[in-house]
């Protein structure tokens, strides 16, 4: 069995999307290993790339084209100054020329090597195509981007079926049942049956340190948010509102640090209200970051990157001020198993399946990571993410403008909510009773992913991205 890791479905990465900006930029890493791998990349005179499907109608609204130039720059999204990344793209739009991983100048003319192909290529809705010139003759590569920044070539035979990382888990899960099965045999909870997986391929220390790094990243971008007052990029001149929010709701309590401000909100006494805003805000805070090109954690995917932090929040800041670093670990770990499982079974894709495949996904991990930390049972954390994407079901993908703001930031802040809500839901409910099983669910939405006319899959050819002029905003 093909596995997939948390650290798979929860990566670090630049912003506005998984799909459009990530694998992007993963995939132009990819084919410069294939080049060195094949001993031709010293042989490179130049460079065209060609994006297909969703990737060309939405691209420019997603810096595509960006992701490309930094990708092929040899430039690392996990680590690259988010602040310098304008300038590097004027450079290479001035000299029309790019340092090739960093290590040789090539022509490269922006507005003439990347061309934006309206057609769908067959495999994916996400296709891109590298060619080079090599001794006279053109050598092509293409890739796919399939969500949650999740690369693959098109040998695979089915693009829902294809995972980074290939290994034997000693715990092996398709489906809920199976995952349930194994709490069961091992009378476990979820989050220590994904640990063993996990242990499997890498050691509790880096496991730790690596999940204490996403958490970190989460914690700075939601700051990030909360701290940054002024319009987003892009044209539809939409104005951030995580900082006006916060700067209601904090008070005057003093910090200076990401660390000391989650300290300091969790002091500050809050009513159901109160409570709502501030999940809003968190979620708010973490798209808007997003949206202008920041550093973010997929959760699954970019375009989703608000809900999970803004419910993990909510848990330290209002359920438990007693919260640690193992509640972190362990809803972490929930989170990407229940996401891993939507992937395998249906997708996380909008290009594939609508919004429904992120927000719908993301509600889910995060109700069910909530409801294991508070004291739900696996059957009771499974109910609760079955609430979550049953009511996210046929959720259509239409950014105006291709632009991953409206109504996309919104939708990560109802999407929390909902989120909680499920958990409560759940964490009430007995398991035995229940009509509609996770797994049920699941492969609903595939279902439904497959009926959603393509219109309706990150295109911007439908809904709110026709209704509503760009003029108009």
């Amino acid at each position: 069995m093909e596995c997939i890791s948390v650290f798979d479905m929860l990566k670090i990465g630049v912003g506005p999307s998984s799909s459009h900006t990530l694998g992007p930029w993963r995939a132009a890493e990819r084919w410069i290993l294939e080049l060195k791998a094949n001993n031709t990349f010293d042989k490179i005179a130049d460079i065209q790339v060609d994006l297909y499907g969703s990737l060309s109608l939405t691209g420019k609204g997603h810096a595509t084209d960006y992701a490309v130039m930094l990708g092929l720059c040899g430039l690392d999204p996990e680590t690259i100054p988010t602040e310098n990344i304008p300038e590097i793209i004027s450079a290479i739009k001035e000299t029309n020329t790019l340092s090739f991983n960093a290590e040789k100048t090539v022509s490269f003319n922006p507005s003439e090597d990347i061309t934006f192909n309206r057609k769908f290529l067959p495999f994916h809705s996400n296709g891109m195509t590298f060619t080079a010139s090599i001794d006279g003759k053109k050598k092509k590569s293409t890739f796919y981007s399939i969500g949650g920044g999740f690369v693959v070539k098109e040998e695979r035979k089915n693009a829902k079926k294809n995972f980074e990382i290939k290994c034997s888990f000693p715990y092996p899960i398709d489906k809920g049942t199976e995952l349930l099965q194994f709490c069961k045999d091992l009378n476990l909870p979820i989050s220590q049956v994904v640990l063993e997986n996990e242990k499997s391929i890498r050691s509790t220390e880096d496991i730790d340190k690596e999940l204490q790094r996403i958490w970190d990243t989460m914690l700075e971008c939601m700051y990030l948010g909360c701290h940054t007052e002024g319009n987003l990029p892009g044209g539809l001149n939409v104005r951030r509102r995580a900082y006006d929010m916060h700067q209601k709701l904090k008070g005057e309590k003093p910090y200076t640090t990401h660390v000391e401000w989650l300290y300091s909100i969790r002091n500050t006494e809050v009513k159901f209200r109160q409570i709502l805003k501030w999940v809003s805000c968190f979620a708010l805070a973490v798209n808007e970051v997003n949206a202008s090109l920041g550093r973010v954690v997929t959760a699954p995917t970019n375009g989703s990157a608000g809900v999970i932090p803004a419910v993990l929040m909510y848990y330290l800041v209002i359920e438990n001020h007693d919260g640690n670093f193992e509640d972190i670990k362990r809803f972490l770990l929930v989170a990407g198993e229940i996401g891993s499982i939507f992937k395998k079974g249906a997708t996380i894709s909008a290009a594939m399946g609508g919004c429904q495949a992120e927000i719908g996904v993301s509600s889910a991990m995060a109700a069910g990571a909530l409801t294991e930390l508070l004291g739900g049972t696996p059957e009771q954390v499974l109910v609760a993410s079955e609430i979550a994407m049953e009511h996210h079901l046929g959720l259509t993908c239409d950014p105006i403008g291709g632009l991953v703001q409206i109504p996309c930031i919104e939708r990560n802040a109802m999407g929390a909510i909902k989120a909680i809500n499920a958990a409560e839901l759940a964490l009430d409910t007995d398991p035995n009773n229940v009509k509609v099983p996770f797994d049920k669910v699941v492969a609903t939405m595939w279902e439904t992913a497959k009926d959603m006319n393509t219109k309706y899959k990150e295109t911007s050819e439908g809904g709110l991205a026709v209704s509503v002029n760009m003029s108009d905003c």
